[in-house]
């Protein structure tokens, strides 16, 4: 446990600086092969789960210090310690004994097993008044930036703190059934003999009561089913592709939504994706599920003249870049690495897009514009303004998900996502 404390520590310390959680931690695996499969999980949990809670904790701890410590990763092991103590199921003592073990191996940290010692114990002793007072304050009771509740409880008044509770959740897995191999009762069925529990949600959705590791899914390996999203899903269906068509998948990595078109229709697809690393992972799932795209191609979706071949698409499925506000469950890093002045950049750059790729899209052809967020800035205001300046775009309602004006929120199934498809008249 000494071990996996401190690397968790160090990994929160590299977020808080400003480095993504999914880049820092694929660095460790790098940096440490000889990590365990069980300690690499100790490592990640740990790391999500402090900054799944981290104004909670850093409340907490706040109040159990006299001064703030010179040693940042000090200061986190304390966080990752506390995060331990309150959300998991590991026993005190060993986590106490431990954390006061790891602090020797820390810079500035011997000498400080006393300290250690003392603030864990003092959380232990009075942990209902300290929970209790990190929750008089609104960051404290959510873990969200401030500017994050104030914009949710003016765009959502009713169901604000719904949406807070839910981003703190343990994201849940569902698969996608590739109904081109096998059916959903078939796979259902392939479920209930390995003794996993599972739920229908909605079409092609299978939810799993327990998580399980990829491999050890039914038929994996073979293209049966991959690992996305329910709400991720609607996106393929809504697009409404038909065999023979020509498609656009912009902005499409890692290619889950790729694939799914590919399941959906015998299409002439082409892959975007301004990132030659990230289209290698659309390249190794359309290899897994044994599909071909026509085209895969590294470019800007805002500057087709740099790649577009001149033939106009019959469909185009635009997942813009955003806030990923919709899925802080499963990136809790989002919620301290973005800015509210963020949302403005991500607007130009969505709109840019959005203009771009109007131009490619054929006469009587949809787009699907889609983000992964939950503010107003990015979806609704979006489309709106989109639309002043496009009179020959006209949107098409949707069904098929509790969705409000296009916004899917995130809950106990699925995270959160705007839906809206333009049709070109």
């Amino acid at each position: 446990m000494i071990k996996t404390q401190l690397a968790a520590a160090a990994a929160v310390t590299k977020v808080l600086a400003g480095a993504s959680l999914t880049g820092v931690l694929q660095e460790v695996w790098r940096t440490d092969p000889a990590l365990s499969k069980q300690q690499k999980g100790a490592i990640q949990d740990l790391s999500y789960g402090v900054l799944r809670f981290y104004a909670q904790l850093e409340a907490i701890l706040g109040f159990l210090l006299k001064k703030s410590l010179r040693d940042k990763c000090l200061h986190h092991l304390l966080l990752v310690s506390l995060y331990q103590l309150q959300h998991s199921k590991t026993l005190s003592h060993t986590v106490v004994d431990q954390a006061v073990s790891a602090s020797r191996s820390l810079v500035h940290g011997k000498g400080m097993q006393g300290l250690v010692n003392a603030v864990l114990r003092s959380f232990i002793r009075q942990r209902e008044s300290l929970l209790k007072q990190a929750a008089e304050k609104e960051v404290g009771r959510y873990s969200y930036p401030q500017w994050w509740i104030n914009k949710l409880r003016g765009q959502y008044p009713q169901d604000f703190q719904v949406i807070l509770e839910a981003g703190n959740k343990r994201p849940p897995m569902t698969l996608r059934v590739n109904q081109r191999k096998i059916s959903v009762e078939a796979y259902c069925k392939l479920l209930a003999e390995k003794a996993m529990q599972a739920e229908l949600l909605w079409s092609c959705a299978i939810q799993l009561t327990q998580p399980v590791m990829v491999e050890n899914l039914p038929g994996f390996s073979e293209g049966w089913v991959t690992v996305q999203d329910a709400g991720a899903q609607l996106a393929a269906p809504f697009l409404d592709v038909h065999d023979g068509m020509r498609v656009l998948d912009a902005c499409a990595a890692p290619g889950g939504k790729s694939t799914h078109l590919l399941e959906l229709a015998d299409v002439s697809l082409t892959v975007l994706d301004h990132d030659s690393v990230r289209l290698a992972q659309v390249q190794q799932n359309l290899k897994r599920l044994h599909m071909t795209a026509e085209r895969l191609v590294c470019g800007d979706a805002s500057n087709p003249d740099k790649w577009w071949d001149g033939r106009p698409f019959d469909r185009i499925l635009a997942d813009v870049p955003c806030s990923a506000s919709g899925v802080v469950c499963r990136h809790p890093d989002i919620k301290w690495l973005r800015r509210e002045r963020d949302l403005v950049k991500f607007a130009a750059s969505q709109q840019a897009i959005l203009n771009a790729l109007w131009k490619i899209l054929g006469k009587n052809g949809k787009l699907l514009y889609v983000t992964c967020s939950i503010f107003a800035e990015e979806n609704t205001t979006q489309i709106e303004k989109f639309l002043k300046h496009h009179p020959d775009a006209c949107p098409l309602p949707l069904s098929g998900a509790a969705m409000i004006d296009g916004q899917l929120l995130p809950d106990t199934q699925h995270d959160g996502f705007f839906y809206t498809l333009l049709h070109k008249i």
